[in-house]
């Protein structure tokens, strides 16, 4: 409570208009900031002018539409980053599976799916797969930032997971990711999971309830904590997880698809949607 008031007073002397309009006005903006935060947008993404308030500097938001995005808050799921990201300048992503991967023909499939999972949301940047090289045709329009090249390789079995992934770094993704070779006797949409969730993380997506991994893994509760690569929530996306509701969930449920939920999507968007 005491961060909902300090919020809006700091908000209107940010703007440096005035808050005035009386206990009524005021009580509603301040109904609207706890909406908002509710819903999952970041304190700092909100302020106020004049008692209107705004999300992103430039989108209005009435009372009314606050308690609707809350509504919505409650059956949709939530999206967190890394403190790093992949540069704007990157156009494609060339996946480099390694010839014990190639020797799988069922993970290859779920690299192909798993692409295209990502390649059908139109956002900035494309994965490819080697040896597919968009640059022969034309040099000049591929500078040497619009590309960046990650290997997909098996890892042992080690009892931690079905698959690994890094975070970005120096605007590059994680130049590498894997899963284990028994992945490939899972169902196909379940290896498609897993292939698109490790690209999540290479492009800098945390778990999305990393915070309390028992949601969709069970067990006791465990908070992965910043990982010293930062939980930053993505705005427009609430911030409480339920089980299946992310590809970017710590585990995965039993009868997945293997294809993004609408939080994902909104997720990917916001982040790298066409410029």
């Amino acid at each position: 409570m005491t961060t909902r008031a300090t919020l809006f007073t700091l908000a209107c002397s940010a703007w440096m208009f005035g808050c005035s309009g009386g206990l009524e006005a005021e009580g509603d903006t301040q109904e609207t900031i706890d909406n908002l935060i509710d819903a999952g947008f970041p304190a700092s993404d909100i302020m106020v002018a004049e008692g209107v308030v705004y999300v992103g500097r430039d989108m209005e938001v009435s009372l009314q539409a606050s308690r609707e995005m809350l509504q919505r808050g409650s059956s949709s799921q939530e999206q967190y980053r890394t403190t790093n990201l992949i540069s704007s300048n990157l156009r494609w992503i060339k996946i480099r599976p390694s010839s014990s991967v190639l020797s799988y023909s069922r993970l290859n499939r779920g690299l192909d799916e798993a692409i295209a999972n990502f390649n059908e949301l139109s956002l900035r940047f494309k994965f490819i797969r080697e040896p597919v090289n968009p640059c022969v045709d034309c040099p000049q329009c591929c500078p040497p930032s619009s590309m960046a090249t990650i290997d997909f390789v098996i890892i042992p079995a080690t009892g931690g997971g079905a698959g690994v992934g890094g975070t970005p770094s120096g605007g590059l993704p994680f130049p590498r990711f894997g899963v284990t070779a028994s992945l490939a006797n899972e169902s196909q949409d379940a290896i498609e999971h897993v292939i698109t969730h490790e690209l999540g993380h290479v492009i800098g997506l945390r778990h999305s309830d990393y915070y309390n991994r028992s949601i969709s893994c069970g067990g006791s509760a465990v908070n992965e904590g910043s990982a010293s690569v930062g939980a930053i929530l993505i705005p427009g996306t609430p911030s409480s997880a339920t089980a299946g509701g992310s590809l970017m969930n710590s585990c995965i449920p039993s009868g997945t698809t293997g294809e993004f939920t609408s939080s994902d999507i909104t997720a990917l968007t916001y982040l790298y949607g066409q410029e």
